[in-house]
């Protein structure tokens, strides 16, 4: 009974018949104004624009500069719209995709002086028209999927060496621990790793024999290949990759690298995003209808990590040594790691509670946490050091990009209890407190990468079939339009009216929510267009079945009642089923499943309460002799 109250069926008290309270009328109005308030931003196509946005927290993007990357962009016959500063930096809008393209080189030679660190992010948008009084009460257009709307293509080239570098290094610290232990001794140099080997030289050829002896179970085929020859002029062995592990490497490089970049783009909230392989080193990642593509891009390109380390020892050798400057003063720390950011399970962004500063909070894995545990418990009242490692892109000369690692030393504080698997970590700005807690989350890339490529793309299934797609909508939307009167007369448009309703309160919950829009979205508009209808076909056929032995007032009041129980089986069975594609189905799928449900809400409410409101006004309170259906 609540629910037949509420849509419009009967009532225990006495009314009238046909007529709905005014609270009823009041809801209806209010439901349809909203929908059509949000529905509205989807009205405005948005700008193509170059969007600034500041490296860091010490600079700023002021009017000044908007001015002069606007006049630089005009001298080169840049066509420009407008430019202006946002929160989040600044904003140029241009008059076509074209101008984009060969805009950003423009400003990145302003802006980014060669041979400096980046100073500001150059990247590509598509700036919103929505006018600023439904900006503020939170209308927002659609987002619709690379399919429909297009969006920011980026091709990252990975750095593949840095990959076999550092399963080297990771190799050669094996390498000494087992020496180490098997008492075997060796020749302490700054580095093992050299020309993609581990190079290792002894004191003398019966030391070099008992090494190949030694590692000769871990280092042979398939994945290495270990000889002897000269290194430094001693004796030594020398440990290669074997060209199948290369392989190997490179796979676990792309693979990993490609996880942390969909947990990325999955942190900044893109909807539907594209994250796959393109050729052996490189990988593509489209992100649709995004709306901040510059904090897209830093993030995308960024590499941070960091290294916990102990404060060197008096009686530690120089070559285990490492001196950084801190607050000043060159603080010196051991070079083995204890642990470093691979070993984070999760990283939180929050505050010191004592001095108000940003911090990390940062949870460690088990492995993680036992070394922690294992290098703090004997070193209490001993320092330990954080060191954070930030990869920055340096523009040369030629146009190239160098990436450059920025090894900075962030905290030395001493150990007070033994460490567990929870710590923090302070000393970070703001900016660069989020930003190592979201990589940290997204997990470690396995080497580093760099944005060889970037550009707005458009629907990648073509205009052809966007139109298609868009014509069956309106084709199908039309017929029902030109059936209805037809068939049902004032009935007829009555439904008519709800039809337009539902399209409009569907394209404004869908905006509201933030769903995404895809072309199997848009077969669920046009499911919904006949689901709609439907429920009104079944209303008023039970209408013109009642004028044959009732009043036309009894007629349309039994009509709506007794029709209501099979349009809610049908709907709500509907509704199970798009739900249980939305759970198990993901791209597509999902798109299709949001439409579906939402779909077959606001064609419940406009359906039956709110034709049933209009025919009411029409026919309510009144004495009626004839009905027009």
């Amino acid at each position: 009974m609540i629910g037949e109250n509420l849509l419009g069926g009967r009532r225990p008290t006495r009314r009238p018949l046909n007529r709905y309270p005014l609270w009823r009328y009041v809801l209806i109005c209010i439901v349809v104004l909203l929908g059509m308030i949000y529905a509205a931003p989807n009205l405005y196509p948005p700008d193509y624009a170059l969007q600034i946005a500041p490296e860091n927290q010490e600079l700023r993007v002021s009017q000044s500069l908007i001015d002069a990357s606007v006049a630089a962009l005009e001298d080169a016959g840049v066509a420009v719209i407008r430019g202006e500063v946002t929160p989040s930096g600044g904003l140029i809008r241009v008059e076509t995709n074209e101008d984009q393209l060969r805009g950003r080189p423009i400003l990145d030679n302003l802006l980014n002086p060669s041979n400096t660190a980046r100073a500001y992010v150059i990247a590509l948008n598509l700036a919103s028209t929505t006018p600023e009084w439904l900006e503020s009460i939170g209308g927002k257009p659609m987002a619709k999927g690379l399919d429909l709307s297009g969006g920011i293509h980026f091709v990252l080239e990975v750095d593949i060496d840095s990959a076999i570098g550092k399963r080297l290094e990771d190799e050669a610290k094996n390498v000494k621990n087992q020496l180490r232990d098997a008492r075997i001794r060796y020749a302490r140099t700054q580095d093992l790793v050299r020309d993609q080997a581990i190079r290792i030289g002894f004191t003398d050829a019966a030391m070099r024999d008992s090494a190949m002896e030694l590692l000769a179970e871990d280092y042979g085929l398939p994945n290495y290949q270990m000889s002897d020859d000269l290194v430094d002029g001693r004796p030594g062995v020398v440990i290669e990759v074997d060209s199948s592990y290369i392989d190997e490497i490179e796979n676990y490089a792309i693979t990993q690298n490609m996880i942390s970049l969909r947990n990325r783009v999955n942190e900044l909230g893109v909807s539907e995003p594209i994250v796959q392989r393109l050729g052996r080193a490189r990988i593509v990642v489209d992100l649709p209808g995004v709306q901040d593509s510059s904090e897209a891009k830093r993030i995308l390109d960024k590499f941070a990590n960091l290294e916990i380390r102990l404060a060197a020892l008096p009686e530690d050798r120089p070559s285990e040594v490492e001196e950084m400057p801190y607050e000043g003063r060159m603080q010196r720390l051991q070079r083995e790691v204890v642990v470093t950011g691979d070993r984070v399970t999760n990283a939180m962004q929050d505050y010191d509670p004592e001095t108000q500063l940003p911090q990390v909070s940062i949870t460690l894995d088990s492995i993680g946490g036992d070394r922690m545990h294992e290098a703090t418990a004997p070193n209490i009242g001993h320092p330990m050091a954080i060191v954070f490692i930030e990869q920055k892109p340096i523009k040369q000369d030629d146009g190239s990009v160098l990436l450059r690692d920025n090894r900075r030393l962030i905290s030395v504080a001493t150990i007070k209890a033994a460490l567990g698997y929870r710590f923090r970590i302070t000393g970070l700005s703001m900016r660069e407190a989020q930003d190592l807690a979201l990589l940290l989350r997204a997990g470690a890339l396995a080497a580093p990468m760099r944005i060889v490529e970037e550009r707005t793309v458009g629907a990648s299934l073509g205009e052809q079939n966007i139109e298609r797609g868009m014509y069956a909508v309106v084709a199908g939307f039309l017929l029902v339009l030109l059936f209805m009167p037809l068939h049902y007369k004032v009935f007829g448009l009555v439904a008519d009216l709800a039809l337009t309703l539902n399209l409009v309160i569907l394209v404004a919950v869908m905006s509201l929510l933030g769903a995404t829009l895809t072309l199997p979205g848009i077969a669920g508009i046009v499911l919904t267009v006949g689901m709609a209808v439907d429920a009104n076909v079944l209303i008023f056929s039970r209408i013109r079945e009642e004028l044959a032995r009732s009043p036309p007032q009894q007629a349309i009041q039994a009509g709506y009642d007794r029709a209501f129980l099979t349009i809610l089986d049908a709907n709500v069975t509907t509704l199970f089923v798009a739900l249980i594609l939305l759970t198990i189905g993901s791209g597509p799928v999902a798109g299709f499943a949001v439409t579906l449900a939402i779909g077959i809400v606001t064609s419940m409410f406009t359906a039956i309460m709110g034709s049933r409101a209009v025919i009411n006004l029409v026919y309510g309170g009144r004495t009626v002799k004839k009905l027009h259906i």
